[in-house]
């Protein structure tokens, strides 16, 4: 019996095995052809813009010059890489784009999260909507005019806040020029601009919850703390850890539009606000070492997908079905 049962095993892992038979794939693009063809422009999209760009990453690892071209530039090896690690701007840069995006993580999950239960428990729905649309309207402003705003708010001589001060018999003070504020006034403009965007994705997520559940926990007695702490957050767990990884996936990548339009070239902010991403920018611009920025820029890709790994093998081990692969 177990000869015959160990026999048949064996007939259906060499099945499986075959190519020939595994036909599971052509009959699913058989069946759902439609959403196949659907998915189509993204993924041309994706192989265009992400993975035919690649192919220049041998930049990094060459003296680049238009003359020459890709093909024809020098190869350096690890000299762009030196280069950066052995600057002053190495841990400068990498500090400060890893801290100001950790509290822009941070601080935007916990106000999206805390934004969205509060949509969701106004009884109007006509309040509801005006709620949602007032925050999410920022997202739709370009960092040109936030930057408007900040340095109207902000400017030593003429900004709305130092006018403030003065008018109640204090002195302007430069905001300006105080480094070590910037990266805290970063994050919060930066979770102010893109709390709308994530309040939708969890506001999604509790109105997906069944009533009855809400009802059952209302009958037996649970306050409004109670229903959030024991049905809200563990609905929204899986997509805060989903979040959370993807986010994670780009945290050496800092908002270049962002620390530009309201930075730009400050040298007395530069200290705490230089991000890995302004920093490719000024090669390029000021220097012209283009070798030097697409090593950069692999350093930023590699370091990420190195963090992302790390991160959902430590999230697959304590639950599976909250990992990203």
């Amino acid at each position: 019996m177990k000869t015959t049962q160990g026999a048949a095993a064996s007939v259906s892992s060499r099945k499986s095995n075959n190519p020939i038979l595994r036909l599971g794939l052509v009959r699913e693009i058989r069946k759902n052809h439609a959403l196949f063809v659907m998915v189509i422009p993204a993924l041309v999209f994706l192989i265009v813009f992400n993975y035919i760009p690649m192919y220049g990453v041998q930049v990094a690892f060459k003296q680049f010059n238009f003359i020459d071209g890709i093909f024809g530039s020098p190869w350096v090896g690890l000299d762009n890489f030196m280069f950066f690690f052995k600057s002053r701007f190495f841990f400068q840069t990498t500090f400060n784009t890893l801290f100001i995006n950790a509290m822009i993580i941070v601080l935007g999950t916990f106000m999206a999260v805390s934004t969205a239960i509060l949509i969701a428990e106004i009884p109007s729905k006509a309040m509801k909507k005006i709620f949602q649309t007032s925050v999410f309207f920022p997202f739709f402003i370009s960092w040109i005019v936030v930057s408007a705003f900040i340095r109207g708010l902000l400017s030593d001589r003429f900004g709305l806040v130092n006018n403030m001060l003065v008018s109640w018999g204090g002195e302007a003070i430069p905001w300006f020029n105080l480094a070590e504020l910037w990266p805290y006034f970063l994050a919060i403009i930066a979770t102010w601009k893109g709390l709308g965007y994530g309040t939708v994705i969890y506001l999604a997520k509790i109105v997906g919850i069944d009533p009855e559940i809400m009802e059952a926990a209302k009958i037996d007695g649970a306050n409004k703390w109670q229903e959030i702490i024991y049905i809200i957050m563990p609905a929204l767990k899986p997509t805060i850890v989903l979040l959370f990884l993807i986010h994670l996936g780009q945290i050496f990548y800092g908002d270049f539009g962002m620390v530009f339009a309201i930075i730009g070239d400050n040298a007395m902010l530069l200290p705490s606000t230089d991000i890995i991403n302004t920093y490719i920018f000024r090669a390029m611009r000021m220097n012209q070492q283009f070798g030097v920025a697409a090593a950069v820029g692999l350093y930023q890709s590699v370091m990420g997908f190195i963090l992302v790994v790390i991160t959902n093998h430590i999230v697959r081990r304590h639950d599976r079905d909250l990992a990203l692969f």
